[in-house]
Order: C-alpha cells, then sequence, then structure tokens
C-alpha cells in the first residue's frame, strides 16, 4: 500500500490540472462576449459616390457584408439582406455590402443595379476593408455595434435569424 497515497496525490493533481483547464476554457469562450473589440476604423467609398467610415456610423448597428459578384452563396444570400435592410434600416440599421479587391467596380456597379439593391454597396479595391476585419473567405460578415465595437462576426452563409435578433437587440423599440 505504499503506491496508493502517489496515486491519490496524482488523482487530484490530474483533478486540479483539470479543474484549472476547463476554467481557462470557460474563461476564454464567455470572456469574448463582455469585452467586446474596436472595430477599425475604416472609410468605404459607396457606389452612389459618397464616402463613410465606422466612425461616422457610430450610434447606429452596422452590418458589414462582405461578398463578390462571383460568389453563389454571396448572390444566395441577397433575398435575406433585402429583408433585413427594408424591416431594420428605418429603425436604425445600416447595411454596407463590401465587395471584394478582386471584383470589378463595373462589373459591382451594374450588379447592383440589375438587382436594384437597396442598401448600400462599397468597392474596396484595394482590400483595405476586408484586411482591417480579417475576413479569411466569403460571404463574410461583421456586425457593428452603436459604440462602435465588433459584436458577432461569422464567415459563410449568413445565420439569418440570429443576426435579426443581434440587430434588433441593439435598435430602439419600433
Amino acid at each position: 500500500n505504499v503506491g496508493m497515497p502517489i496515486t491519490r496525490r496524482r488523482a487530484s493533481m490530474f483533478a486540479v490540472l483539470l479543474a484549472v483547464a476547463l476554467l481557462a476554457a470557460l474563461i476564454v469562450w464567455v470572456l469574448p462576449g463582455l469585452k467586446r473589440i474596436a472595430a477599425p476604423a475604416v472609410e468605404f467609398g459607396l457606389l452612389d459616390g459618397s464616402r463613410t467610415s465606422v466612425t461616422d456610423l457610430r450610434g447606429r448597428p452596422v452590418l458589414l457584408v462582405f461578398w463578390a459578384t462571383s460568389c453563389p452563396p454571396c448572390i444566395d444570400e441577397i433575398p435575406d439582406l433585402v429583408k433585413l435592410h427594408e424591416s431594420l434600416s428605418s429603425r436604425g440599421l445600416m447595411l454596407i455590402a463590401v465587395a471584394m479587391p478582386y471584383d470589378p467596380p463595373v462589373v459591382v456597379r451594374d450588379f447592383a443595379r440589375e438587382r436594384q439593391l437597396p442598401y448600400a454597396v462599397a468597392i474596396d479595391v484595394p482590400g483595405h476593408a476586408a484586411r482591417a476585419f480579417g475576413i479569411p473567405a466569403i460571404p463574410s460578415a461583421v456586425l457593428i455595434d452603436r459604440d462602435g465595437r465588433i459584436a458577432w462576426q461569422q464567415t459563410g452563409r449568413l445565420d439569418t435569424p440570429r443576426v435579426r435578433r443581434l440587430i434588433e437587440s441593439m435598435l430602439d423599440p419600433g
């Protein structure tokens, strides 16, 4: 029975290490939701010739959607984006579709006109916005809260019900 205390000590040490690891994992999982990071101060050139920036849009939620005219999933989510824009823009949502740098501006312009996109479309030829937000692939979306902090980010087809709930929680009752 000389080996028994060592086994109990090892088991206790293992239990303590496991508890510490679980606590660390919990902190890593919960903390990002508690402390949002500031969105990069990116400026956008819009198809209508105007310019806006993340800083200019403080005070309202902003949904940035990174897309390309050659991206089938991006095109597939346009009806959902139109519905979001039509139902929430009057309550303060600003939706900006940011075209990827490789998408020629004239193609983006023609696509937006043909589809009659009702929301703002930005041209990002130098790729500043995509780089600043660390966009790995498209479609991607970034939701910025009223204080200019990143509230949510997603790569892949937009989780419309989830993003709608998040946006509505940031808007005044309508």
